[in-house]
């Protein structure tokens, strides 16, 4: 199985699709294109037999841009990386962190597509995706996506474990607009094999970590909040938001969406994969839990009985 590998060679679950998977797409959404540009141009034909030459020229010109250019950016921005060739084949065009794509990524696929697949009819994109480790064309590598396998067993894929449940919804207002990509999937990526870190590597990654997203959001890590556990918390609202941009009309429970292609993707507390943050070296302190504020709910409403195990104690 081919994985993409972040910087601290940690592997990420989404597989690339390969070059006969997309080619195959690629054409199927050709195929439609043609047969919708056919039918319009015929459709302008006969309704503008009147006009000049010139007008049935720039109509010409028109058509083939709005239906074979603006088309398939239209489609992938509404569908988020899934055109019927696409849909079809089992692929989807991602984000390099694996988020949704917005209309930017898709305006730049397609505007770069025109040149490597409309005009040099495939060539260009081939040698692309052939030269990338990760099958990526010069579209995706500007637009900064990728596209990757939808039908992936389920037993393989590695969830972001959700974070402490006296977490949820606290940085509801962050502004996460100036975080960069790379650093969301590094976060990702570490919250996905802490266990697997020696204690002390990922207690200094996740402070690392942490500052990083702090600098970018402007609100550092509550007084008494681990690294870890912030970062969990950060990364659950950032996927609510997504789930909820992407899958409009889906319920959203908690910070995390709803749904069979919900993008939170974060399993429920008390089942595998439950956010369990790594052990605490020896050498760092404990940090001590904040005073609860007002207004916020008191972490005595819920009974410890009631919380889901997480390794965290909740503030007092």
């Amino acid at each position: 199985m081919s994985e993409l590998v972040t910087g601290e060679a940690v592997a990420l679950e989404l597989r690339p699709a390969r070059l006969p998977s997309r080619a195959l797409a690629v054409l199927l959404d050709l195929v439609v294109a043609v047969i919708v540009y056919l039918v319009v141009t015929i459709g302008l034909v006969v309704s503008t037999a009147s006009l000049d030459e010139a007008a049935q020229f720039a109509l010409s010109i028109a058509t083939f841009v709005l239906v074979l250019v603006g088309g398939p950016i239209a489609v992938e921005t509404l569908s988020h990386g899934r055109s019927l060739g696409k849909m079809a084949c089992g692929l989807r065009v991602v984000r390099d962190d694996g988020g949704p794509i917005r209309f930017r990524h898709a305006l730049v696929r397609g505007g770069i597509g025109v040149i490597e697949i409309l005009m040099t009819f495939g060539v260009i994109a081939c040698i692309a995706s052939l030269v990338s480790a990760r099958g990526r064309r010069l579209g995706d590598v500007f637009a900064g996506t990728l596209v990757v396998r939808e039908r992936v067993p389920v037993a393989r894929t590695t969830f972001v474990p959700p974070p402490p449940p006296w977490l949820a919804g606290r940085f509801a207002e962050m502004d996460l607009s100036a975080v960069p990509d790379g650093l969301w999937l590094a976060i990702r990526q570490y919250l996905t094999r802490m266990q697997q870190l020696d204690p002390q590597v990922g207690w200094a990654m996740a402070e690392r970590l942490a500052t990083d997203l702090a600098a970018r959001t402007g609100s550092p890590a509550p007084q008494g909040v681990p690294p870890a556990a912030y970062l969990a918390a950060v990364v659950q609202e950032r996927q609510a938001r997504d789930a909820r941009r992407a899958f409009a009309g889906g319920s959203v429970v908690g910070g995390q969406a709803v749904g069979a292609h919900a993008a939170g993707g974060g399993p429920a507390a008390g089942v595998p994969g439950a956010f369990v943050p790594p052990p605490v070296p020896s050498a760092v302190p404990a940090p001590q839990p904040e005073a609860p504020v007002s207004g916020r709910r008191e972490a005595a409403e819920v009974s410890p009985a009631d919380r889901p195990a997480t390794g965290f104690v909740p503030p007092a």
